[in-house]
């Protein structure tokens, strides 16, 4: 019996032996996991979900992203006006309406001290040769321009059309989400300078990117302006390069800075 007891106990040892421990964290530091229920409750097959922290950058593009959502169900549909010099609608008041409404809650971490600011486009007599819209004034970061030129084109005269268009498209793939577009043009709205905002990176896989802007599309009446609002536009790039890759006409592209914070981050 003594000798049965003790093959036993060797058995549930071995046994045990080959039970494989327990890691310290399954999960990485820092990564809250909600709790789960162990006793079957909840979707079978569905994984917890994880909080990530969005940063500064990523939420101050999604409060402009998602008043510009606001404004496009606001107005249902309906042309709103885009005559006035204070009307929002006018497609680049539209851009620094939705910047202005959202940029108190953010600042540079390097110059955490000063509100930030969009500039206004360059002086048609700056633009010379090229025609009115194509970029911003030159404002120093300093001075609260949170925005850094990301890429930017102009036709050059002494390339073809060809060479013009391959880099007018290799221009475009360079979108990112949150991106400010500026530009000059021909477009299904008018002729002119044109701004709109990019709500998501430029996809190869079909060749688009997803904009949203005020009074690209319009008409007049009662001999006023009066503009769409356009939200989760989708347009394949060769649409929008149609619109600036034009003799004396061009684009540029405004990305926010890395370094942007919460101002209630401020010591």
């Amino acid at each position: 019996m003594k000798h049965f007891l003790s093959i036993l106990l060797a058995v549930l040892f071995l046994f045990l032996l080959s039970i494989p421990a327990c890691s310290e964290s399954a999960f990485p530091e820092g990564i809250e996991i909600e709790d789960v229920d162990m006793n079957g409750g909840g979707d079978a097959g569905v994984a917890p979900s994880v909080s990530v922290e969005i940063s500064p950058r990523a939420s101050f593009i999604d409060d402009i992203i998602a008043l510009g959502r606001q404004l496009y169900e606001k107005a249902d549909g309906k042309y709103q006006r885009a005559y006035l010099k204070s009307d929002i609608y006018v497609c680049k008041n539209f851009t620094v309406y939705l910047f202005r409404q959202n940029r108190a809650k953010y600042r540079m971490a390097e110059f955490p001290d000063v509100e930030l600011r969009i500039p206004n486009n360059l002086p048609e007599k700056q633009c010379r040769p090229y025609a009115y819209g194509y970029c911003w004034e030159e404002i120093p970061a300093s001075r609260g321009n949170p925005f850094e030129l990301a890429a930017q084109f102009l036709y050059d005269s002494n390339q073809t059309k060809e060479e013009n268009r391959a880099r007018a498209l290799d221009f475009m793939k360079q979108v990112r989400r949150g991106d400010y577009f500026q530009m000059t043009g021909d477009y299904s709205g008018g002729k002119g300078a044109h701004s709109a905002i990019f709500i998501s990176d430029y996809d190869p896989a079909d060749n688009t990117v997803h904009s949203m802007d005020s009074n690209r599309v319009g008409k007049r009446i009662n001999g006023q302006r009066y503009g769409k609002v356009l939200f989760d536009s989708v347009m394949q790039i060769d649409e929008w390069v149609d619109f600036f890759c034009l003799k004396k006409c061009g684009a540029t592209l405004y990305r926010l800075r890395d370094d942007i914070i919460f101002a209630d981050q401020i010591d």
